[in-house]
């Protein structure tokens, strides 16, 4: 899941860890990818809420992308939409890294 955008964050040097939480109240199931700059806490995250259909195949219902520190997280319906927001964003990515 989010496999372009474990490549972008790989291509600029953004270290990140994935996790699964299931939670036991709603139907869907929640994947957490936090990423930060190299040597320091992975504060941001993207949370890719998801459920399953019927013939096994993931449905992404919505990303969240919280960035520390942020009061309104930005949300997306997809991965193209998220990748697009990133990309004009790579410049942030470049600095903090370089």
């Amino acid at each position: 899941m989010l496999k372009k955008t474990k490549h972008f964050l790989r291509a600029h040097g953004v270290d990140y860890e994935k996790e699964h939480v299931n939670p036991l109240i709603v139907p869907e199931k929640v994947y957490v990818l936090k990423f930060g700059k190299k040597g320091e806490k992975l504060n941001n995250r993207f949370i890719v809420d998801h459920t399953y259909t019927w013939t096994g195949r993931i449905r992404i219902n919505k990303i969240i992308l919280r960035l520390h520190g942020q009061h309104h997280p930005r949300e997306f319906n997809s991965e193209t939409d998220l990748l697009l927001y990133l990309k004009k964003h790579a410049k942030s990515f470049a600095k903090a890294n370089a």
